[in-house]
């Protein structure tokens, strides 16, 4: 079993490493196979040892060979990421088909938050994309019961708008479409916890950030990070956290 998780893990960095591409190209309208990845500064087109997921970057001390100007930290930091979240969901959901839809999901999420983070975009080509992959992996592997995607996707995408429209474009259509996507892949009820969790981190982090002096009154914040770990707290321990507050409630009547 460890050496499975390790497998995974390896995997994760791997592919993290893939995604940065993708999420810093696509909104540029690049080509995500080519040019080679190069220095940003210098354009020294990268060597395979320098290709080395983490390793790399840890070997040349987060610096450019050539022009030894720091190399960003998104880069290892993504690629770690992605390792431990394929870990962490093969350890939790086991080997089954789930599986598949979990690490598709964690791909996408990756890939948006980078995007987001980078151009405060959620690129079109990337969900439309990721919505054909979970479409045959729903078909596949369905939720209980069948037409739960429907209405998880009708939902949110429905209750996303609205919030568009109260706040006169305080939600941009990226959000909008993601949250569609999601409630298609998790349900209606995993959606709702998703975009509940999503708003309580969101809101933290904003008001965290404006009590240390990081982010500014009526400053725009990418929200596509915090649907990703929402969605990912719901999607993981929904159940139990729907549990313990029902729990609750009965120990409190």
């Amino acid at each position: 079993m460890l050496q499975l998780l390790i497998l995974k893990f390896v995997i994760g960095i791997i592919f993290g490493s893939f995604y940065n591409v993708v999420g810093l190209r696509v909104p540029e309208g690049k080509s995500i196979v080519a040019p080679r990845s190069s220095c940003p500064n210098c354009g020294h087109q990268l060597t395979a040892l320098e290709l080395i997921p983490v390793l790399s970057y840890m070997f040349q001390r987060g610096k450019c060979r050539r022009c030894k100007v720091g190399i960003s930290l998104v880069y290892p930091l993504f690629e770690l990421l992605t390792g431990v979240l394929f870990a962490c969901a093969a350890w939790m959901i086991g080997w089954n088909g789930e599986l598949i839809i979990a690490l598709t999901l964690i791909s996408l999420f990756i890939i948006i938050t980078v995007s987001d983070l980078e151009y405060m975009i959620i690129p079109d080509k990337v969900l439309l994309v990721f919505s054909g992959i979970f479409i045959i992996e729903r078909i596949i592997i369905p939720l209980t019961p069948w037409w739960d995607s429907f209405a998880g996707a009708g939902a949110g995408f429905s209750l996303l708008l609205l919030i568009a429209f109260a706040s006169r474009g305080g939600m941009g259509g990226g959000d909008i479409k993601l949250f569609a996507l999601i409630g298609f892949v998790v349900g209606l009820k995993t959606m709702l916890l998703s975009f509940f969790f999503a708003t309580f981190f969101g809101a933290f982090f904003g008001i965290i950030g404006m009590l240390l002096g990081f982010v500014k009154k009526k400053q725009p914040i990418p929200f596509g990070p915090f649907i990703a770990l929402g969605t990912l707290t719901a999607y993981f321990f929904g159940a139990q956290i729907i549990q313990w507050y029902l729990n609750l409630l009965n120990f409190g009547f």
